[in-house]
C-alpha cells in the first residue's frame, strides 16, 4: 500500500492570518502535520506539502523536504477546493510515474495527532473503503437540540423524535479536520461530499481542535499547557 501524505497549507487566511506559519509552543503550526508525517510514513510513501507560501517553503527547505511543486495561483483562491488540490497532486505524481493507493490529507490545523489515530485510521482499510475520516462526538444533536425553519418561520427538530434527554438520542459525529484517508480510485471519480462508503476514528475532544480563529489558537495552548 502506497500513500501520498498530502498538507495543504496555502498562503490566504482569513481567520487568522498566517496561522501555518505561527508558532504554537515554539514552533510553526504546520511542523506539527510535518513531523507526524514523518513519524508514519514507510518508504513506499511521500510526503507533499502543497503550497503557495514563501515562508512555508524555507521551513520545508530547512527540513530537507523535497518540495516537487509551488502550488499554482487558481488553486490558491478561497473558492479553491479540497478535491481540486487533491487532483493537482495526484495528477503530478502520476504524470512523473508515481502512483498511489491513498491520500492521507493533514490540514496543518489540527496540530494533535498521534501515533495510535493512524494506526486506528489504517486498520479500518477495507477493500470496498473510499474514506476513512476523523470525527468527534457531537455535543449538538438533531436529535434534540438542532432544528430547522420551516416555510412558516417555525423551528423543528432536524430530526424527529420523542427523546427528552440528550443521553437517549443516538450518537452523531462531526468531521474534526484532522485525518481524511482517501482511496485515490474514489477521489478520481466522486467530489469529496459524494463518497458514501465511509468509516471513522473518534478522536477525543481535546485533540479536535481545527484552528481557524484567535479563540481556537488559545484553546490549543490551554490544552497544551494542560498536558
Amino acid at each position: 500500500m502506497k500513500i501520498l501524505y498530502l498538507i495543504p497549507a496555502r498562503k490566504g487566511s482569513k481567520g487568522l492570518l498566517g496561522k501555518n506559519i505561527k508558532k504554537l509552543a515554539g514552533k510553526p503550526l504546520i511542523c506539527y502535520s510535518i513531523e507526524f508525517a514523518l513519524q508514519n510514513m514507510t518508504l513506499n510513501d511521500e510526503l507533499c506539502i502543497s503550497t503557495d507560501d514563501l515562508n512555508v517553503l524555507e521551513i520545508a527547505k530547512n527540513l530537507k523536504i523535497n518540495m516537487p511543486f509551488v502550488r499554482p495561483d487558481e488553486l490558491a483562491s478561497d473558492t479553491s477546493s479540497s478535491r481540486d488540490v487533491i487532483m493537482h497532486a495526484i495528477n503530478f505524481y502520476e504524470n512523473n510515474n508515481k502512483f498511489f493507493d491513498f491520500v492521507l490529507f493533514l490540514q496543518p490545523t489540527s496540530p494533535f495527532r498521534i501515533k495510535e489515530d493512524f494506526e486506528n485510521l489504517i486498520s479500518e482499510i477495507s477493500r470496498d473503503i473510499e474514506m476513512i475520516v476523523s470525527v468527534k462526538k457531537s455535543k449538538e444533536n438533531p436529535y434534540f437540540n438542532l432544528f430547522e425553519e420551516c416555510n412558516e418561520g417555525y423551528l423543528a427538530k432536524s430530526k424527529a423524535s420523542i427523546f427528552s434527554r440528550r443521553q437517549d438520542c443516538p450518537n452523531v459525529y462531526a468531521f474534526n479536520g484532522s485525518l481524511y484517508l482517501i482511496r485515490v480510485s474514489a477521489i478520481k471519480e466522486k467530489n469529496l461530499q459524494d463518497l458514501t462508503k465511509i468509516k471513522k476514528i473518534i478522536m477525543p475532544e481535546n485533540r479536535s481542535i481545527d484552528i481557524d480563529t484567535l479563540a481556537d489558537w488559545k484553546l490549543a495552548e490551554f490544552y497544551l499547557d494542560k498536558n
